[in-house]
């Protein structure tokens, strides 16, 4: 990526790639244990059918919005230039703020759903 005649070296541009990829890797991990965990304590503690769809609705939730970041800071790394970047970061901080809305009208009927059946 440049950034006014600066130009990100290829060793630097690799490290941080490999970087992403491990917390990639990571977060998958600490994904797989929560539903774990989150689908024994449901079956365990005979939690209401609503309130696990709250807790599904808001665990997907966070699981999107994480691989949102993931697919920004890929397309971040393929910016040529200042420009790009401004106009990606413009985009990503629009399309979250939109789905921050969205997410949390679903999660507010959810719980509300959860509230009259609970």
């Amino acid at each position: 990526m440049k950034t006014s005649g600066f130009e990100i070296p290829a060793e630097m541009k690799a490290l941080a790639e490999q970087g992403i990829e491990a917390t990639r890797q990571a977060f998958q991990g600490y994904l797989s244990a929560t539903e774990k965990a989150l689908g024994a304590l449901e079956s365990s503690s005979g939690v209401h059918a609503s309130t696990r769809e709250v807790s599904r609705k808001a665990m997907g939730f966070a699981q999107e919005n994480v691989i949102d970041g993931f697919a920004f800071i890929d397309k971040l790394m393929r910016a040529r230039d200042v420009e790009e970047v401004v106009r990606l970061q413009t985009e990503f901080a629009q399309a979250q703020a939109q789905k921050l809305a969205t997410q949390s009208k679903a999660l507010a009927d959810a719980a509300a759903r959860a509230m009259k059946v609970g």
